[in-house]
């Protein structure tokens, strides 16, 4: 007698704890789902807020490229006297003042692209320093003159910082 009531309460409570697992199977699942789909939508809504702030980074950044790009650079600047060492250094220190300007727009930017543009703005650092250590140049307008005409025959390296930027711009639609 005693073992049918065991088989008895057995058959009652089998089946019940059987859709207690289902249940809670369900449920758990249910719920990771939830998760997830709020997860993707707080991510999207995020990223929909950060893009205006990646484009405009992307923008001053570019806007900075331009400044530095040794044609205009050299056209905005004009010297102030004829020491070409004081015409340089004028050169560097508003490079320098404009990328700390700009120093913050690379919490917006990848890390690749923002190495492009930091050896940009060096590479064009470099360019100026070499034109001045010539000796046939003696004036500022003489050290305009040749770094001009090294432009001439190559890519200024703002240019090719310029082109990075617009194709991870491109990635971001």
């Amino acid at each position: 007698m005693d073992s049918t009531k065991f088989i008895e309460l057995l058959s009652y409570t089998l089946p019940a704890v059987i859709t207690g697992f289902v249940a809670y199977y369900f449920f758990n699942l249910h719920t990771k789902n939830e998760e997830g789909r709020r997860r993707y939508l707080l991510n999207k809504d995020t990223q929909k807020d950060a893009l205006p702030l990646r484009l405009q980074a992307f923008e001053r950044m570019t806007l900075f490229l331009e400044r530095i790009n040794p044609g205009k650079l050299l056209i905005r600047i004009s010297p102030n006297s004829e020491d070409k060492n004081d015409y340089v250094n004028l050169l560097i220190s508003n490079i320098e003042q404009e990328f700390e300007h700009n120093l913050t727009q690379q919490i917006y930017m990848s890390d690749e692209c923002w190495t492009v543009i930091v050896t940009s703005k060096n590479a064009t650092i470099q360019m100026i320093r070499r034109a001045n250590m010539s000796d046939s140049i003696e004036t500022a307008n003489n050290l305009r003159e040749v770094i001009m005409n090294d432009l001439m025959d190559k890519q200024s390296p703002s240019s090719v910082a310029l082109s990075y930027i617009k194709k991870e711009v491109k990635y971001l639609f």
